[in-house]
């Protein structure tokens, strides 16, 4: 059982997350939106790094999950940054494996290009770079950009969803698409063609964007958003392992 600590930040917050040690390189997920380290695909990549004798981190953002903080304010900036500042100490040296769900797929972006040739590679699922420009209407995007909170129908739970002002603002400072990624390693991005919350086609572009070589792009036709059945999580492991043994995916 790998229990769950807690990191201090330099301004006194507390990040919960959960390591498996091991050999590397070491896998990191970044969970979605509203998201958190219980999920399921967070929790199958940590039993399966500890079956294999493999290093694994998990982790809740500020806000979320057991962290300390405020939802409101969270931002992708410092997500980033609690990412960064959560490698630095937990895991300071050797290659690493991102894994990115949803909107964790754009931090898992984000992180790499500061982490750079520590990146093994990237294995995005239901990936959604720059989300804060395609997934809003024009009448959202106005409300935001005039300070005001937008709350939409949560297909997972009872409460809407929230999309504050300032993460709003932050995100749409660091789109990606739409020009060069400059990220070298594997990329293995997962992606279901029936996706309601994620345009499935947003893989290819992002493919297209990167600048390595070396993407795949797997597509499940009947595949949801949450890609967590049986089978889903099997894929995921997979091309996990495709990245941190060089198992075929």
């Amino acid at each position: 059982m790998v229990t769950t600590r807690f990191h201090v930040l330099p301004g006194g917050g507390r990040i919960a997350y959960r390591w498996q040690p091991g050999t590397g390189p070491a896998t990191v997920f970044l969970p979605g939106y509203r998201s958190d380290m219980a999920g399921g695909k967070a929790t199958a990549l940590l039993d399966d790094a500890a079956a294999k004798g493999r290093a694994c981190l998990l982790l809740d953002y500020s806000g979320c999950g057991l962290s300390d903080g405020d939802f409101a304010d969270g931002t992708l900036g410092r997500w980033r940054d609690e990412v960064l500042a959560l490698i630095a100490a937990v895991v300071p040296e050797g290659p690493l494996v991102l894994v990115g769900s949803s909107m964790g797929g754009w931090l898992m972006l984000l992180v790499a290009l500061e982490l750079g040739t520590r990146v093994a590679g990237l294995v995005g699922v239901a990936a959604a770079p720059d989300f804060t420009a395609w997934g809003y209407d024009a009448a959202q995007q106005a409300a935001l950009a005039r300070g005001e909170t937008v709350l939409e129908a949560n297909p997972y739970g009872p409460e809407a969803t929230p999309t504050y002002p300032g993460f709003w603002a932050d995100g749409q400072a660091r789109r990606l698409l739409g020009q060069a990624i400059a990220l070298d390693c594997p990329v293995r991005l997962i992606h279901g063609q029936a996706d309601a919350d994620v345009p499935w086609h947003l893989s290819v572009e992002l493919a297209a964007a990167l600048r390595s070589p070396a993407v795949q792009v797997v597509l499940i036709k009947d595949g949801d958003h949450r890609l967590s059945r049986p089978g889903d999580i099997a894929r995921l492991l997979a091309c996990v392992a495709d990245l941190t043994e060089a198992s075929p995916c």
